[in-house]
């Protein structure tokens, strides 16, 4: 039997003793043969196990005070446990918000992943250089991931090749993505990793496949 069937069997003792009266019937002025209060206060507190407090239980059926005293020490054990178990529930949500402001605090500021570049604006003409037709560069993270290009007006849906160059037309890395129409505006997305190159400005070229490319003055910090 474990300690919480201990405790049920004791309570079941204890409200057959209360039927017959054990609260009122049987005083004991001289406390003969009582147990000492702190054992009184353990039982009442469900820190004796049933197999110790039983010879006391018995002693209840004679004495009236130990079974008054017992019941206040029920009574006070179970009041604090009302008033501790909503106390060590606010103050573990209060330990659980606090943790969560320090993890979020922690954690390095990662730049945003995604970049979107509106071309509309600067469309050059095919073949010519951006930085002669007095461009402002495009601003570009080199912390992007996902990059979207809203293109310019009369481009077409679908493959697209794109390539990072260098001022020189040396190509610096190169990716793919579609491009859908959303909203009247095409839309090219794809995935970009510049990491590892510097900062500084270049050239990013876009084209379907087999024609050729624009190319658009770009920042990259």
């Amino acid at each position: 039997m474990n300690r919480e069937q201990e405790f049920s069997a004791e309570d079941k003792q204890i409200l057959d003793l209360l039927d017959r009266g054990l609260s009122t019937e049987f005083p004991n002025p001289g406390r003969v043969g009582c147990p000492e209060q702190s054992v009184l206060r353990g039982m009442g507190q469900h820190k004796i196990p049933l197999s110790e407090a039983d010879q006391w239980l018995n002693h209840f059926s004679s004495c009236s005070p130990c079974f008054q005293d017992f019941q206040r020490y029920r009574a006070e054990a179970t009041a604090r446990n009302r008033r501790v178990f909503p106390v060590a529930l606010a103050a573990a949500a209060v330990l659980l918000i606090i943790g969560g402001l320090f993890w979020l605090r922690s954690r390095p500021v990662v730049p945003m992943a995604t970049v979107t570049l509106d071309l509309r604006d600067h469309s050059v003409a095919r073949g010519e250089n951006p930085s002669e037709a007095g461009r402002v560069p495009l601003e570009l993270s080199r912390q992007a991931k996902h990059l979207i290009l809203d293109l310019p007006i009369g481009s077409d849906e679908g493959s697209y090749q794109l390539a990072l160059l260098k001022s020189t037309g040396e190509q610096i890395s190169s990716t793919t993505g579609m491009a859908q129409l959303e909203n009247h505006t095409v839309i090219l997305k794809t995935e970009i990793d510049l990491a590892d190159v510097s900062p500084g400005l270049y050239l990013l070229a876009v084209r379907q496949p087999g024609l050729e490319w624009n190319r658009y003055l770009i920042r990259l910090r």
